[in-house]
């Protein structure tokens, strides 16, 4: 409980600080510190998360640091990707969901070491791809918010710097706003179909909400370059672990599609 917890002041730190990533290691925690299975985890992500998330957007929104506009249109296209993908996740097994999140993870690490290269000082890209992307991207992150449980924060930063042209900053607490309303797509989307420990969920949202406001202090004073280095460097060791114990049911079969209907209900 005591590592769960710290894990929990992680994230929050991490959503602050970032505009996501610390999303991506709430499964982890839930399945490997708290003996959640893989779906009562992921919707339980999704809720913690989402109020993590919600509370940082407000921080940065007072900093001047959210795009209101563009919090709406990229947040109301990943919804129905995150509902849609909730809705989806009952034709998965849990150790595919796992298998997918180490995927996730891997890349994520990949992509914000790569990143920093990207930038030039002003957090402004140096290439701009078309506005088209915007939409098949705010889906993308739905949908894997809705399968996985993760925010999708690491890649709503670059696609709202990217394609909105909006500085890294505003696109960390902007990218906090989207999380918020897409976890509570994806989070709905689950309603029904797992059980919820609301009281001990209440307790881990409330400490990684400590860390958020944390997070989005450390914006003012330490480099966004530095922390995300080193939030990179955890996601590819979490995602590494995660594919290493996963390792011997790769080859399984219904390694990726569930036996169970979509209504069974699956209790931690």
């Amino acid at each position: 409980m005591v590592l769960a917890l710290g894990m929990a002041l992680l994230i929050g730190l991490a959503l602050g600080s970032l505009g996501g990533g610390g999303a991506i290691l709430t499964v982890p925690v839930l399945v490997y510190a708290l003996g959640y299975a893989a779906r009562p985890a992921v919707a339980a992500s999704l809720l913690v998360v989402g109020l993590t998330s919600l509370v940082g957007a407000l921080v940065h929104w007072r900093l001047g640091n959210v795009r209101l506009p563009a919090a709406a249109l990229f947040g109301a296209l990943a919804m129905g990707g995150a509902f849609a993908g909730a809705r989806l996740s009952v034709f998965m097994s849990g150790a595919g969901q796992l298998v997918l999140l180490a995927f996730v993870m891997v890349a994520a690490g990949v992509s914000m070491l790569r990143r920093r290269h990207d930038q030039n000082e002003d957090g402004l890209p140096r290439t701009t791809p078309g506005l088209a992307m915007l939409a098949p991207v705010a889906l993308a992150v739905g949908v894997l918010t809705g399968l996985v449980g993760v925010g999708g924060g690491f890649l709503v930063v670059p696609a709202l710097v990217v394609l909105a042209r909006i500085p890294l900053r505003e696109a960390i607490g902007t990218s906090l706003a989207v999380i918020a309303l897409n976890s509570a797509a994806g989070f709905a989307g689950y309603l029904g179909t797992v059980s919820v420990d609301w009281g001990f969920l209440t307790g881990f949202a409330a400490t990684a909400i400590v860390g958020a406001l944390a997070g989005a202090a450390m914006t003012r004073v330490v480099p966004v370059a530095a922390l995300r280095q080193s939030f990179a460097m955890l996601l590819l060791g979490g995602g590494g672990l995660l594919l290493y114990t996963n390792v011997p049911a790769l080859g399984a079969p219904g390694l990726w599609v569930t036996p169970r209907g979509p209504t069974t209900m699956i209790t931690r």
